[in-house]
């Protein structure tokens, strides 16, 4: 890649955004200057972007990674998945750095751009200017943790016992019940009593996927948001104009390679999707069916009874309802009734 001149590259930031939506009609820029005039903000969001937001889950992972240039800074992104599990970036911006106000001008100008979903919800770190911009910016849109970046605190703060404490922690928070979770969360108090206190005081809503206000379906990390920054790694080594037009060079590839798969996919479902179900329906012809009405059947699995309604797709394991997919049990009633699963 051919690099250029850092200082100059600043300084074309403004005819770099006024080409980006002249080549990209609907796309939505924003440029902030200090009051001395001098480089400050800028935000960008594609009009593919935008466009493909409708037909995404409105799960949203912010992060930010820092610039390497010699003015250093931070690029700071939000991304989804998009219907096929792909990751979409939806925003990102070049900032000073990870701070309240650069945050919070942020999430307003993504807000400009894709403004407020029903079930709407965020997945990032526990940097205090993501809480805090959030809180000020959707004050009514619940914000959730990554639980690994949580678990990178726990070891931080509480150094014994981690070894029989990390396998637990990842089954709790990734319990679909409140009932597996309680389980789980008296064995956390059992072995370290400390652990227990520091996650209530955070919220068990924050990191829990049973206690969520808002389904979070399958986002219980921000790694797709590491992907994105492993992605750029080499783009974040440029000038900035270069990096906005790295950014939008990935982005363009990113959307073609998806047209092309769903050209040749022969099934409802991308093979992530197929793969899950895949592997559901192996544990689903271990378990035994027995119809109540209809639609409704109790499934029995090693001792334990479950309740499936396959009219209103649920299941009292709560697996289908959150991952919106069919789960081992309802999998079971429809293989037994010779109903197509996909």
């Amino acid at each position: 890649m051919v690099r250029g001149d850092p200082t100059e590259s600043y300084a074309e930031i403004p005819r770099c955004l006024h080409m980006l939506t002249q080549s990209n009609p609907g796309s939505i820029v924003s440029l902030q200057k200090t009051v001395d005039g001098h480089f400050q903000y800028a935000f960008v969001a594609l009009n593919s972007s935008i466009q493909g937001w409708v037909n995404c889950r409105p799960v949203v992972i912010v992060d930010g990674s820092f610039l390497k240039v010699a003015y250093h800074g931070t690029f700071l992104t939000a991304s989804c998945q998009d219907v096929g599990g792909h990751l979409l970036p939806l925003a990102y911006a070049i900032v000073d750095s990870e701070n309240n106000a650069s945050w919070q001008w942020f999430f307003e100008k993504f807000k400009k751009a894709y403004g407020v979903r029903d079930k709407m919800c965020f997945v990032s770190d526990r940097h205090q200017s993501i809480i805090r911009a959030i809180s000020v910016i959707f004050p009514d849109l619940p914000h959730y943790a990554c639980m690994w970046h949580l678990w990178k605190n726990i070891k931080e703060n509480f150094r014994r016992n981690q070894l029989q404490l990390r396998e637990i922690y990842y089954a709790m928070a990734r319990a679909y019940t409140v009932q597996d979770f309680d389980y789980y969360i008296a064995e956390v108090n059992r072995i370290d009593h400390r652990v227990k206190s520091y996650l209530y005081e955070i919220g068990y809503s924050k990191w829990s996927r049973a206690h969520s206000t808002s389904n979070r379906t399958m986002t219980m990390t921000s790694n797709i948001a590491e992907s994105l920054n492993s992605a750029t790694k080499d783009a974040r080594d440029l000038p900035v104009t270069r990096l906005l037009e790295e950014m939008r060079k990935l982005i363009e590839k990113w959307n073609y390679d998806k047209s092309k798969e769903a050209l040749y996919t022969n099934t409802k479902l991308t093979a992530k999707y197929e793969s899950i179900l895949v592997d559901n329906l192996e544990i689903a012809l271990h378990m035994m069916v027995r119809p109540s009405s209809d639609y409704l059947h109790t499934v029995t699995h090693m001792g334990k009874t479950f309740i499936v309604c396959i009219k209103a797709k649920t299941c009292t394991c709560q697996q289908f309802q959150l991952d919106e997919l069919p789960c081992p049990h309802a999998l079971a009633v429809l293989h037994k009734k010779r109903l197509g699963w996909r």
